[in-house]
């Protein structure tokens, strides 16, 4: 009876114990105990009306994500950043009353943070990840900050399922296994459970996460904002980041190989970049939907995970943007700027989005506990450069020195001041837009179309481009140890493309579902039977976009591409000095690799200084080679096996490469096939090589 007694003492005390929480077969909760009947979407006035502060749920459970790392970002962590100004080129007074936007001849200072968004701050700058692509305008009437990816859509459309999303994507908790990789269980269990993600998995699976440098990825804002002009009419806006340097990305296999060689690679690029002269330049681009379109399209402009395709409505470039100088302190200036949707200058406003709704409340209340305190204002990366005036005092690390003895208004001790704008033409006004709904946690019905525009995405690459998003899905999955998960992934890919999905299926060793299963996320008939899933998709308004393609973008600069010369004693000092002197003049930077450090002798002369040694150097860090003439400077690389590994990486990845004279016999004792293969080039000059670095790759040698 004792024994009885006190086992269940100790059932009781187990329930009561905080560490021994298990959610097998129990109801979901807030942190209250009270069941959650809906946990996929914020309380909003009507499906397609803006989030409400009331919602308590969202708030308490965005308020638990935002606190659950101190003090490096939940989400990107590891970034870098850079200063430098931005102009537009004519006014956009018809669109904004946004001063920044309005005047040809003002540069504003800009303060740019791009990042990884998955991994810690101590993880690669290669890894599969999207990309931050933060800007902070500092204008004369106050920060403005667009916070956006180097992808245009998002994984989720709504806020509540962000620290689902964030928690699936991290490292597994019971071990904390993988570092900065999505390739693992719980995040494409997550994954084949959300079909509106399936978008932005084509993204993420392309080329396109795994970008070249900071320098030559897009930049989105993401989702769709509103520009209003000094009449008070608005408009929807999407903003976009062109970068002069085009867009282009790594091989996966360099990824994992740079994450070795340099885990640092684009930091270092970004910042070497701007020492040397080679200013980093974007366009940025927007696209305008007027009020009366707002529905015109099969899809809904609130839907974070669509984008407007450029052949609809085309970008226009109305601006640039130069990064010119390096911060001086990481910690104090990259490690501790903060940005915020919420920043808003007169002239841009918001809109329902309903993911954009949870960031303006998360972004704040993520400072406050990064940066422990309401004054991160005042950390001199953040302040803004317009005069700051209100009744806030006080706070932790409170720096800035209030004179007077009023902190209220209205007030008459101190002659009202600070005072209100009043009009919408002196400050601030929310764009007034009529809503008139129930209040309702659901989402309007254009949300619902989760493959189309993935559809859209993969018929848009090149064959290449297919090629390395089939082969990134199998090594992902491959990676995934549960057959179920690997099975409901199969079958939301046979809903994008039936190759795509068959062809993944044939590496996994596993048969493409006839029926695809419905995700976990939905109404559970009376009866408890299975509800069938029926994919619901529209027709696009094209079938084919250029824009989605990094084949097709700019190649015809060589500005800043890193160039190695394989060199060793005896090399012919004519064709080095020839080539260098060539490649500089068109912007790139050349390194010359050597098998020892120190002087390399030449031919005739006195010879050239080695920047790097072979064992120190790789390809997988260089754009292109060349290898220079002389019998024994040849002689010796061919019996060097770092330098023969660094010709055959080079070739595998599909670089050019160019030889002069006796450099030839090099590339045939590193099994590349010279003869007539596209991107080598054997003789010729120097014009040449470099038109062939501008193409940055010859996919063609993969086949």
């Amino acid at each position: 009876m004792a024994r009885k007694k006190a086992e269940q003492l100790n059932k009781k005390a187990e329930q009561l114990a905080p560490h021994t929480e298990d959610g097998a077969d129990q109801f979901l909760t807030t942190n209250q105990g009270l069941r959650i009947n809906d946990n996929q979407n914020s309380l909003k006035a009507g499906e397609r009306g803006p989030s409400l502060l009331e919602d308590f749920i969202l708030r308490e459970k965005i308020t638990h994500f935002d606190h659950e790392r101190i003090p490096e970002r939940i989400v990107h962590a590891r970034g870098a950043g850079a200063y430098g100004y931005f102009q537009v080129y004519e006014s956009l007074s018809d669109y904004t009353r946004a001063g920044f936007l309005t005047d040809p001849a003002r540069r504003t200072p800009v303060f740019v943070r791009f990042s990884t968004v998955a991994g810690s701050r101590g993880s690669t700058d290669l890894a599969r990840d999207v990309r931050g692509f933060a800007v902070k305008f500092y204008t004369e009437e106050g920060n403005y900050d667009l916070v956006g990816n180097n992808v245009p859509v998002f994984f989720i459309q709504d806020a509540m399922k962000f620290p689902d999303f964030v928690h699936a994507v991290k490292p597994e908790p019971h071990n904390e296994i993988p570092q900065a990789a999505s390739a693992h269980d719980t995040f494409w269990d997550f994954i084949s459970l959300a079909p509106e993600s399936m978008h932005m998995i084509m993204w993420v699976m392309s080329d396109r996460a795994i970008p070249r440098s900071y320098r030559m990825m897009e930049g989105f804002g993401v989702h769709t904002f509103r520009l209003i002009n000094a009449a008070g009419k608005g408009c929807f806006v999407k903003f976009h980041w062109k970068p002069l340097l085009g867009v282009h990305s790594v091989t996966w296999e360099e990824a994992q190989l740079i994450s070795g060689k340099d885990p640092d690679f684009h930091r270092r690029d970004l910042w070497n970049a701007i020492e040397s002269g080679n200013y980093p330049e974007y366009e940025l681009g927007i696209q305008i939907v007027q009020e009366e379109d707002e529905h015109n399209f099969p899809f809904d402009l609130l839907d974070p995970t669509k984008i407007i395709p450029e052949e609809v409505v085309p970008v226009k470039r109305i601006g640039k943007m130069v990064l010119n100088r390096n911060p001086d302190n990481f910690f104090a200036e990259t490690e501790q700027v903060a940005f915020h949707p919420g920043h808003l200058v007169p002239g841009i406003d918001f809109t329902n989005d309903p993911l954009l709704q949870g960031r303006l409340f998360s972004y704040l209340d993520t400072q406050l506990s990064r940066l422990g305190s309401p004054n991160f204002h005042e950390i001199p990366v953040n302040r803004a450069i317009s005069p700051v005036h209100n009744n806030q005092r006080d706070g932790h690390m409170r720096q800035t020195i209030n004179r007077g003895g009023t902190s209220y208004e209205p007030n008459t001790l101190g002659a009202g001041c600070p005072f209100q704008a009043g009009t919408a033409d002196r400050g601030f006004s929310s764009y007034a837009e009529k809503i008139d709904a129930h209040k309702v946690r659901g989402r309007s019905s254009g949300f619902f179309d989760h493959f189309s525009q993935a559809a859209l995405f993969y018929y848009s690459q090149s064959e290449a481009e297919k090629r390395h998003l089939i082969n990134a899905l199998c090594f992902e999955l491959g990676k995934v140890t549960i057959t179920d998960i690997r099975l409901r992934m199969l079958g939301l890919l046979s809903q994008v493309n039936k190759d795509l999905a068959a062809a993944v299926a044939e590496a996994l060793g596993l048969a493409v579902p006839a029926q695809p299963e419905h995700p976990v996320n939905r109404i559970i008939p009376a009866d408890g039977a299975p509800e069938q899933f029926q994919p619901h998709t529209v027709e696009q308004p094209v079938e084919k976009s250029e824009a989605l393609s990094m084949a097709n973008t700019i190649k015809d600069t060589v500005r800043s591409r890193q160039v190695a010369f394989l060199v060793a004693d005896g090399v012919l000092s004519m064709e080095i000095t020839e080539m260098k002197e060539a490649l500089l003049r068109a912007g790139a930077q050349v390194e010359l690799i050597a098998p020892h450090l120190g002087t390399v002798k030449a031919s005739t002369g006195s010879g050239f200084e080695a920047d790097e040694s072979l064992l120190g150097a790789a390809s997988v860090l260089f754009d292109a080679v060349y290898i220079p003439g002389g019998t024994d400077s040849t002689n010796t690389l061919q019996q060097h096996p770092e330098a023969l590994r660094f010709v055959s990486e080079a070739y595998r990845h599909c670089k050019a490469i160019a030889v002069s004279g006796d450099g030839a016999a090099v590339l045939k004792a590193a099994g590349v096939p010279a003869a007539e293969a596209p991107g080598i080039l054997l003789s010729g000059p120097p014009k040449a090589f470099i038109t062939a670095i501008a193409q940055h790759r010859f996919w063609e040698r993969e086949r």
